[in-house]
């Protein structure tokens, strides 16, 4: 065991050229925000205003530290600012020189709205043309822009100018061994792929064990039961000799952990690390992921004109590129290796007060698609942090400068190697054998600038303006701050002062110091799960309960219907405790609906209240798209905008006097880090949560909760070897054959999915009669000759009325009393991109009958449901909303008595009754589009249409008007109610489509 001080060596500084910070410029409170309202009509132009330019354009400029060279060079005035003609040699030219100058200016910009009126005014604006038109517009551009952000346009790709970039080394006697053939040399036999476990049997028990088996005590005792072992043919009689096994046969796949001490104020905490380097070289190497490594930069577009730009993974954004032109110029040719480390502490116990604090690596070579699901193995746990309070000092300012210089010692010993290795670059095989000349620079982390509490980690905006949206703000300056921490040699009062001068606190040589084209201020990314749905979302929540009560919003969620993505609160939201991001996600799907018509105290009208909480949930949902283009940006922007522009209304209920809140602060940064890094899912603690259970609760409960963390260790290392065995042996049963290389290209929005019903009825037969009563398909004798009549007409062109098809309708006769009945169809997850990602239910539309479960009858279950009754997938008038009562299929024997033999008659069929059609534009405030009943003679009007047109569930949210119905219950709600709300937020998908 090694002992570290506290105060480790100083590594070299990194200067860079100091600027003197614009002044700030502070507004009054509660001001109303100077800049443009939201669009409502949607126009291509350079600069959205020449304030919020020269904000972005200095943010962009402290962003990187080599002014000379970075993505994004332009030397003229604003006044100059034109489109350059497209050229075919594109991609050889820096197209920075001019496009990514606007770095964090909008490409087009949304024309200003009418002034708002009064607050007196009815703002009844649906009655006016004008206003419908503008609204009709600006949804007609923004379906236009969500369909280019989906790829129905296709992409283009720009690869990094210099093809040495990413580059495999041609080394002279360097031969390419797979990762895999490689492991399978230490195992040294040929013939048994299981090697050293002697059968299938035995490597399947042994697995079984270290992954979804009991405790060690329960493994031994169950191998203890006499014949056991002997029937099942194991070498291994209990968990102790299985983990000889496992520790003195099977190769290491990952690093082991260190164990080093630090020394505070006289008392030793423990660390427990891995070799960083090591730990990038498991990652990097990983079989798994060798088809599906990034090696460079690239730029994708959504047209041939490369006018609008994609960002995704990691290696479309501007970070990367920029970065690699550094390098370039310090050793061409090599791969970079963007580093992503994120930390946080978490619960191990439930009631001992127990914690770990586990700091997670992971690579941005990786796909993020991979990355982001735990079972893929894409982190690494790289090390447990000391999570001591350090109560041993008394005075409380020395304990939390104590505890801040201990986390960054900490974080120096484990990243410290990145330094050389960052520079001058490592040689690493990717797991096909390939070899590179890589660099792992530090990219991207989650908490821990040294920023005071309550300023902001990356920008200079005093705590004071952090609400507003105007202030003009400027990345901190890494040379500035470097600069004060080499103060300490000249004594620790000049220290503290040059320290608070740039507004950090005295560290003494925190962990980003000496990494190489680091700049912590900038790579501190968004965080999705605690900015948003644990930040603001809980705000939100807190305000709209203030606003309009606890009883009223829980009244109301108690009444909605039930749907695939609704979570159903039988007792409301105001009353749960330790809210989850999992649920303030669930809540958000319903949120805005259930509170329009709302009565707000004062009789205020409501609808900046409504407008208020869109900009929130449009920026919230916008935000997470796996795949942002330079217009849904503009989105993201103006739709912070539109909170802003209407959140002084909780000031005039009471509810807020400022909105000084840290968090909301940050959703300004969001719109330059997905330029920098790539989409929000590159880097979300939503991913590393899921990490804990694994990693750090499971482990605790491996452990006799004594010394645990060497326990602890022991016991993932151990679980690592038999996964990487795991992936061994899969290799060599498949053959030993590698996979072709995978090109990256932006994720499809629309999530492939394919429908999927049952092979057999739900019930068997059920009788017409049973249709109308349990089922709710009053007339589904109507619909169904009316169907029939229709089909039966073959392929004649000539289109028949309304009154026509009722004649033929009446000589339909059913040679059937019976129909086989689904009472479920979904949609499933499809692998589209490759990644060779697992099945799941991604959708479903339930139609169940109500039934008699002893003296209680259970309510039926029709679902609202998108149907297509058009050719273009792309128009909302080509899709209408309907609820679905039945899905059945003919009985094969009456087929041929209904319709004539060139008739292809879809397998399966739905009775459906309808909405009205949606409306040429949503509601002004909400943003939903307004449905009711389609009725003809005051009888619903209902059809049979084929399963295949249905294309996802939807959900309406009742009209509840000022106070909710009590008599209105969740099952029978569709029925009581006769005007609904499209909720658009359900899911990413109906977002994108209905906003």
């Amino acid at each position: 065991m090694t002992r570290i001080p506290i105060v480790i060596p100083r590594y070299p500084k990194t200067r860079a050229s100091t600027s003197t910070p614009p002044s700030k410029h502070n507004l009054p409170a509660y001001r109303k925000e100077s800049r443009p309202t939201l669009s409502r009509t949607l126009q291509p132009v350079a600069i959205k205003n020449k304030q919020r330019a020269l904000n972005e354009a200095n943010e962009a400029e402290l962003a990187f530290d080599d002014t000379d060279f970075f993505e994004g060079d332009y030397n003229g005035n604003e006044d100059e600012l034109e489109r350059p003609a497209a050229s075919e040699h594109a991609a050889d030219s820096d197209e920075d020189d001019f496009d990514d100058h606007l770095l964090f200016e909008p490409e087009w910009e949304a024309a200003p709205s009418q002034p708002q009126a009064d607050e007196d005014n009815d703002l009844d604006l649906l009655d006016d043309a004008f206003a419908d038109d503008e609204l009709e517009d600006q949804q007609n551009a923004r379906q236009d822009i969500e369909a280019r952000a989906r790829g129905h346009s296709g992409f283009v790709r720009v690869p990094y100018p210099d093809p040495r970039a990413g580059r495999r080394s041609m080394s002279h006697g360097s031969v390419d061994h797979g990762a895999n053939a490689a492991y399978g040399a230490h195992l040294a036999n040929d013939e048994n792929p299981y090697h050293p476990f002697n059968s299938q049997i035995e490597w399947e028990v042994a697995r079984w064990a270290k992954l979804r088996g009991a405790t060690s005590t329960a493994f031994s005792d169950l191998l203890s039961i006499d014949g056991v072992s002997e029937r099942l043919g194991l070498s291994f009689k209990n968990a102790n000799e299985l983990n000889k096994i496992i520790d003195h046969e099977l190769p290491t796949g990952r690093p082991k952990f260190k164990r080093e001490q630090v020394v505070v104020a006289g008392e030793s905490f423990d660390v427990y690390y891995r070799d960083i380097i090591e730990c990038i070289k498991s990652l990097y190497g990983d079989p798994d992921f060798a088809r599906y490594l990034t090696f460079a930069p690239e730029r994708h577009y959504t047209d041939e004109d490369q006018t609008i730009r994609l960002f995704h993974d990691m290696h479309t954004g501007k970070w990367w590129w920029n970065t690699q032109k550094k390098l370039d110029q310090h050793r061409p040719g090599g791969t970079i290796i963007p580093i992503i480390i994120s930390t946080d502490k978490t619960q191990v116990t439930m009631f001992r007060n127990k914690s770990a604090y586990p700091m997670y690596l992971t690579i941005g070579n990786i796909p993020k698609e991979i990355r982001r699901k735990p079972s893929r193995g894409g982190h690494i746990l790289l090390a447990y942090l000391p999570t001591t309070r350090l109560e041993h000092i008394t005075n409380k300012a020395s304990r939390r400068r104590s505890i801040a210089n201990l986390y960054h010692a900490c974080m120096s010993r484990v990243l410290a190697p990145l330094q050389h290795a960052g520079l001058e670059g490592i040689n690493m095989r990717s797991g096909d054998g390939a070899l590179r000349r890589c660099h792992p620079l530090f990219a991207s982390f989650l908490l821990a600038t040294g920023i005071k509490f309550g300023d902001c980690p990356k920008c200079d905006v005093e705590k004071d303006d952090t609400e507003s949206n105007t202030v003009p703000l400027h990345l901190r300056n890494i040379g500035e701050v470097l600069d004060a921490l080499a103060a300490l040699d000249q004594g620790n009062l000049a220290f503290v002062r040059a320290c608070a001068a740039v507004g950090i606190k005295p560290l003494i040589h925190p962990f980003w110091e000496g990494l190489p084209f680091a700049n912590i201020f900038q790579g501190v990314t968004p965080d999705v799960l605690h900015q948003l749905y644990q930040g603001l979302v809980k705000h939100l929540l807190a305000w709209l309960e203030a606003a309009c009560g606890a009883t009223e919003i829980d009244a109301r969620c108690r009444r909605l219907p039930p749907n695939h993505h609704i979570r159903l609160f039988a007792k409301g939201i105001t009353t749960l405790s330790r809210v989850s991001g999992t649920e303030h996600a669930q809540i958000c799907r319903f949120l805005l609906g259930i509170i329009i018509d709302i009565r707000l105290p004062n009789n205020l009208n409501a609808g900046r209240l409504l407008r208020a909480v869109r900009g929130l949930l449009d920026f919230l949902y916008l935000a997470q798209y796996p795949c942002h283009s330079t217009e849904t940006l503009q989105l993201l922007d103006e739709a912070l905008d539109l909170f802003h522009e209407n959140k002084l209304i909780f000031v005039e209920l009471g509810i807020r006097n400022n909105f000084n809140l840290p968090k909301l602060h940050a959703a300004r940064h969001y719109h330059l880090m997905i330029m920098l890094f790539g989409s929000t899912d590159n880097y979300n603690t939503e991913y590393t949560e899921r990490l804990h259970i694994d990693l750090a609760k499971d482990a605790y409960r491996a452990t006799n909760h004594k010394d645990e963390f060497a326990q602890m260790t022991r016991w993932l290392e151990r679980k690592e070897k038999i996964l990487r065995h795991q992936k061994y042996v899969s290799w060599r049963l498949a053959g030993g054959h590698q996979a072709d290389p995978y090109h990256s290209r932006p994720p499809d929005m629309t999530f492939g999915r394919e429908q999927v019903m049952t092979k057999h009825p739900s019930a068997k037969s059920v009788s017409l009669e049973k249709l109308a009563t349990d089922y709710g398909a009053t007339h589904f004798r109507d619909a169904l000759a009316r169907f029939i009549a229709q089909q039966s007409r073959g392929n004649d062109p000539a289109p028949l009325d309304s009154q026509a098809l009722d004649v033929l309708a009446r000589d339909i006769h059913f040679p059937f009393h019976r129909l086989p009945v689904f009472h479920k169809v979904k949609w499933c997850s499809v692998d589209a991109r490759g990644h060779g990602d697992a099945h799941v239910t991604l959708d479903s539309v339930h139609a169940k009958p109500q039934r008699n479960v002893g003296a209680h009858l259970t309510a039926r279950r029709s679902d609202t449901a998108l149907v297509r009754v058009g050719m273009n997938a792309k128009d909302l008038r080509d899709f209408r909303v309907g609820q679905v009562r039945v899905m059945f299929t003919f009985p094969p024997k009456s087929i041929p008595l209904l319709f004539p033999p060139t008739v292809h008659l879809p397998t399966h069929l739905a009775y459906v009754e309808w909405f009205t059609p949606f409306p040429p534009a949503p509601d002004r405030n909400s943003g939903l589009y307004k449905l009711s009943r389609s009725l003809r003679g005051g009888e619903t009007v209902a059809s049979i249409v084929p399963v295949a047109d249905i294309e996802r569930s939807v959900h309406l949210i009742p009209r509840f008007g000022v106070i909710a119905p009590r008599e209105w219950t969740s099952d029978t709600v569709l029925e009581d109610c006769d005007t609904f709300w499209l909720n658009s937020y359900i899911d990413r998908y109906t977002f994108s489509m209905f906003r």
